[in-house]
């Protein structure tokens, strides 16, 4: 409809374009003559002809040539153009009548008056109806004229009148129709008429200019296709519209010049109300007068249809609006339904139910707020409909598919939710059952033995336990069938299991008070003698005694001794069996405790890596951001996220799936772990990245980009605390595994848990170590081509080298460097460790490259220069030498064992490499009887007064300085700074007791810790109540061991005593100088690893032996 009113006005415009082109066309007159005034004015201006206006009795129009003395002179074309120019300004009706012309020759000669007739009749464009020639008035001409015009009369072609005066003039036209030159009344001014005309003509010619203006304008508004796009529409109305405001200029100025036109032919008639007009002017008067009423029309019909043009391209505009706003709404609506079809409606835990609950809540806020954005676009194309908008067949149906998304989404929301609250209620009653047999068991458990063995005892325990029975309709689960038919539609396979084991657990719980029931009511019933307690006395404790083994007998002692006086012996062992089922059935009970920790920690790390990397990751891609990301954070994603991508797609994807798979087995879940570690080792770059990532992040933390994804995602927290997020998750693992460690002795999986531990503390350290190893700089080579990295640290050094026969400190040093040393598998590093600067991860310290020993060519002293933190590290036969002070004797140590590891691990591999190339059989050397080595890193470092005697003897087959090494074939001998082990054909190797290969350095530890005053040289805090905490330099006394690797100490600073396990005891303390030996060597032992000639024991390596 809205298309036709436009279409119609379109017609109309065309319509007044017609008139007014008409109108024009009527004043302008034909294009072959000229058609203004402009175009002859100076030939107008000679005035040999006029129009004044005049019209003869039948109304022709009266053409006048004054006397013009030159007329003869006058050019052709001048004749031509003036009175072609005449005979188009009267009207054409007027025209069609014909001309009458008033020749004036009064005063010139015949002959001049018969060369104007010819010039005229051959020159007047229009139709002649007579011409009037007022002859010459002296009497030779008019006698002349006389005569000879009757007799060339004929060859004028044109009806001709000779009159002798004005007076016979009168008698053809009214002398008011004639001008005051011809005796008439009519006034007439030349200038004055040809200005009038110049103005009427312009007037015109502005009058069509505009309307061929309005035609085109108003074609190219009904042939504009509409954009599809709110740009190009927005454009295209800017564009209309000041094509319009133009038009209406233009129009103005032709209505204002108009009235001014109208004024000037309507002047006289202000000045002079009688004026009469002359037919020329009334049609002029006229013509103006159309023209402008045209002109209005015009203008109204314009503003009418632009008016509607308008509206169109407002509708389309808002039609455009609408569609993309559609479009993104619509977008962000599948999300929202794909994002919330991705929430599962079951869950396999209450911490699991609530956080999905967190989850859906947050979503639906979200979710919310999205709903709440497309209904009001739905309003909105209610109300384009209402104002009736031409798209309204495209409009009706999106908002119809806006409230069924939103409907939908709306109803899965509630249902989701419902499940969810569902199932959150479900593991609610099976969490409170579980909690209520878990408290039975801890009440069976903690009832005293003492106090059950009396009458009222029995009596109280037996109270105790039917109150607590009481409660069991309140927290326990009654009907199966009824539970799982309530709670169908959230039942998946794992929560039948966990409710079919609830069950059994709520009976086997009620099967064991109902047990101690019937006990308890025997003993209550007795009232015969008292019933002495069989609890362990403490005269027959055993001094060696643990906690673990105390808190085992007295559960033990407590069940045997309700049942000793009442069931046979045969009962009594079964009643020994529950207890102990009850001990298993508590440390199981902590063993989920652990494991639920686990798996809900780890679904949080991945549901906030997840959140990391959707809310600040992918948004530094999202172009409607950019803006917000400063110049130094542009591609730089990588740098600040490092390959947490990488870490959250294991976990998603692989770790937290086999985790789950372990839920109800915790203690196997080292397994998990061990399969998994080379897949942990990808913390190895992120931590390796970490300080780029922190140097980056103090950049921009600031940023406007950070804000604003904060506070979309709601946290409290900045972005560096999820950064940190990965760092702090592999070292959680550590702390876990060690609690499932210590409530799984004795299950199957506890090895794996010890090699799972044992594992995730490697990373940690090699992630550590790399920390450090990423700062070297200034080596030259490849770090990799090294081989693994086994330690790093700080150490005082000083180094020797022999020159000829003297022995020169190098740079004559007595001061020594401190270097921080690297070791590998095939080379040392000293490196001298930077000053470190900035804050956080920048002040990770730098290293330069100092020096490197390739470790085929070192060997080692143990004991330098009679201090037990000196060792001193050698190549090429001792020319050059390092000696090397650690902070501690335990981390020389340390060190120590591990060099010579490595040592040792080249022997190996040089005799299986001989032994394939040699054809003779190797059989091992006889060695003294008096060196045997013991290669435990506890050996206390020999007498001073046994040096000289062992440099002595330091070539004897039997002394206490050893080297290792080997020999190929070609190497007969060993190298004469070091004393072989026989290293000839006959006997290459080490016998049984000396192959450092057959000794477990760790085991013989253990096993020779002996009661004495130790140094404590580390922190150490208690695990358990009735564990020791000790620190970094208190004074312990071993005291005697117990089971299960636990020793009981007295800390002799705090007074305090408690157990300490053997294992941490290694790592902790140090022998005090008024202490025995750590290490008990047997009489047959006569020397150890630190009785060379220097006080210690040298090992070298296979490179070193010289033909």
């Amino acid at each position: 409809m809205a298309l036709n009113r436009v279409s119609q006005l379109c017609h109309e415009i065309t319509r007044l374009w017609l008139q007014l082109k008409m109108l024009t066309d009527d004043i302008l007159q034909k294009e072959d003559v000229p058609v203004c005034a402009a175009e002859v004015g100076s030939e107008l201006q000679k005035q040999f002809a006029i129009l004044p206006g005049g019209r003869g009795m039948n109304g022709s129009p009266i053409i006048i040539f004054p006397e013009f003395p030159t007329f003869s002179e006058l050019e052709e074309g001048e004749i031509e153009n003036v009175l072609g120019y005449l005979t188009s300004i009267p009207s054409v009706a007027a025209s069609g009548v014909g001309f009458i012309l008033v020749i004036d020759r009064r005063l010139d000669r015949w002959a001049a008056v018969r060369a104007t007739l010819h010039r005229i009749a051959g020159s007047f464009p229009g139709n002649l109806h007579l011409v009037l020639v007022l002859r010459p008035t002296t009497l030779f001409q008019r006698t002349l004229s006389d005569f000879l015009f009757k007799f060339n009369k004929d060859e004028f072609k044109m009806k001709v009148v000779m009159l002798s005066s004005v007076t016979e003039l009168h008698a053809y036209i009214d002398p008011g129709q004639l001008t005051t030159e011809l005796g008439g009344t009519q006034e007439y001014c030349h200038e004055g008429w040809i200005s009038h005309r110049t103005a009427i003509e312009a007037f015109a010619l502005m009058v069509k200019t505009t309307a061929q203006t309005l035609q085109a304008f108003g074609t190219e508004l009904a042939e504009t296709e509409l954009p599809n796009d709110a740009e190009a529409t927005t454009n295209l109305l800017h564009a209309h519209t000041l094509k319009k405001d133009r038009m209406k200029e233009d129009l103005q100025v032709a209505l204002s010049q108009g009235g001014r036109l109208l004024e000037c032919i309507n002047e006289p008639l202000q000045t002079d109300p009688e004026y009469n007009m002359t037919h020329d002017e009334l049609e002029n008067l006229a013509t103006v007068q159309r023209l402008l009423g045209q002109l209005d029309e015009t203008e109204t019909a314009f503003d009418d249809f632009w008016e509607r043009h308008r509206t169109k391209l407002e509708q389309c505009l808002q039609l455009r609006h609408f569609e993309l706003h559609f479009r993104e709404v619509r977008a962000q609506l599948d999300v929202t339904s794909e994002r919330l079809s991705g929430f599962s409606e079951v869950s396999v835990s209450p911490a699991h139910a609530e956080h999905v609950l967190r989850e859906l809540s947050s979503h639906e806020d979200k979710a919310c707020d999205m709903m709440d954005l497309a209904l009001s676009l739905a309003s909105e194309g209610d109300r384009l409909i209402e104002n009736s908008h031409y798209a309204e067949d495209s409009i009706r149906p999106k908002c119809s598919e806006l409230r069924g998304v939103c409907e939908e989404i709306n109803s899965t929301l509630r249902s989701k939710k419902t499940l969810l609250l569902r199932a959150l209620e479900l593991h609610h009653a099976l969490e409170k059952a579980s909690r209520w047999c878990e408290e039975g068991i801890f009440l069976l458990a903690s009832q005293p033995v003492d106090r059950c063995q009396s009458q009222d005892g029995a009596e109280a325990a037996l109270q105790e336990l039917e109150r607590y029975l009481d409660t069991a309709a309140l927290h326990t689960l009654t009907d199966r069938s009824a539970i799982c038919c309530q709670y169908e539609a959230v039942l998946n396979t794992q929560l039948r299991d966990q409710i079919e084991r609830v069950f059994q657990k709520q009976s086997s719980v009620q099967e064991m008070f109902e047990k101690r029931r019937v006990s308890l009511k025997k003993l209550a019933a007795k009232q015969t003698r008292p019933v002495q307690p069989v609890a362990p006395r403490p005269e027959v404790k055993s001094p060696l005694s643990s906690p673990i083994q105390e808190r085992k007998e007295r559960r033990y002692s407590a069940d045997g001794a309700l049942c000793k006086k009442v069931e046979s012996p045969i009962h009594n062992g079964g009643t020994r069996h529950a207890s102990l089922s009850e001990e298993e059935e508590n440390l199981a009970v902590l063993r989920r405790h652990v494991m639920n920790e686990l798996l809900e920690t780890e679904r949080a790390y991945v549901e906030e890596l997840l959140c990391v990397l959707e809310g600040y990751a992918a948004e530094m891609d999202n172009p409607a951001m950019a803006h917000l990301i400063p110049s130094t954070l542009h591609s730089k994603k990588d740098i600040l996220f490092g390959n947490m991508s990488e870490i959250y797609q294991f976990h998603k994807r692989t770790f937290l799936k086999e985790l789950e798979a372990y839920t109800d087995c915790p203690e196997l879940v080292g397994r998990c772990f061990l399969e998994r570690m080379k897949d942990l080792q990808i913390y190895e770059a992120y931590c390796q990245n970490k300080p780029r990532s922190e140097s980056l992040w103090r950049q921009c933390s600031d940023c406007a980009f950070f804000q604003e994804c904060q506070k979309k995602l709601e946290h409290k927290l900045g972005l560096d605390s999820y950064l940190l997020k990965p760092v702090q998750r592999i070292t959680k693992y550590q702390l876990l595994l060690k609690e499932l460690l210590k409530y799984s002795k004795g299950c199957d999986g506890s090895d794996d848990l010890q090699e799972a531990l044992t594992s995730i503390l490697g990373i940690l350290k090699a992630v550590n170590d790399s920390m450090h190893l990423i700062a070297i700089t200034g080596y030259e080579g490849n770090l990799s081509e090294l081989g693994r990295l086994l330690m790093q640290g700080s150490f005082s050094v000083w180094t020797e080298h022999k020159k000829g026969h003297a022995k020169v400190k190098d740079l004559a040093r007595f001061k020594p460097m401190q270097r921080h040393l690297f070791l590998h598998e095939k080379a040392l590093l000293f490196c001298k460790r930077r000053e470190e600067n900035g804050e956080g991860y920048e002040k990770a310290p730098s290293y330069s490259f100092k020096h490197s020993l390739s470790m085929s060519a070192v060997g080692i002293t143990e004991n330098a220069k009679g201090d037990n933190k000196k060792f001193e590290i050698w190549c090429n036969s001792r020319e050059e030498v390092f000696i090397v002070q650690a902070p501690t004797p335990e981390i020389k140590t340390a060190w120590v064992n591990e060099i010579r590891k490595v040592l040792t691990q080249q022997l190996k591999a040089c005799r299986d490499a001989s032994q394939q190339k040699s054809s003779d059989t190797v059989s091992p050397s006889p060695t003294s009887n008096n060196t045997s080595i013991s290669l435990s890193p506890f050996r206390s470092s020999a007498p001073k007064n046994q040096k000289k005697q062992q440099e002595e003897k330091k070539a004897e087959p039997s002394s206490n300085s050893h080297a290792i090494s080997c020999s190929s074939p070609k190497h007969k001998g060993w190298n004469k700074a070091s004393l072989s082990v026989d290293a000839s054909e006959e006997n290459d190797g080490y016998s049984s007791g000396e192959d450092p290969m057959n000794s477990d350095t760790e085991d013989e530890v253990v096993k020779k810790l002996a009661p004495g005053k130790y140094t404590v040289v580390a922190d150490c805090e208690k695990a358990g109540p009735q564990e020791l905490s000790v620190k970094s330099g208190d004074m312990v006394q071993l005291i005697r061991e117990g089971e299960e690797g636990q020793w009981f100490v007295k800390n002799l600073r705090s007074s305090k005593e408690g157990w300490v396990a053997a294992a941490n005891l290694l790592s902790l303390i140090s022998e005090s100088k008024s202490s025995q030996s750590l290490s008990s060597s047997d009489g047959s032992v006569s020397g150890n690893l630190s009785t060379s000639s220097s006080g210690s024991e040298s090992y070298t390596s296979f490179s070193d032996i010289k033909p």
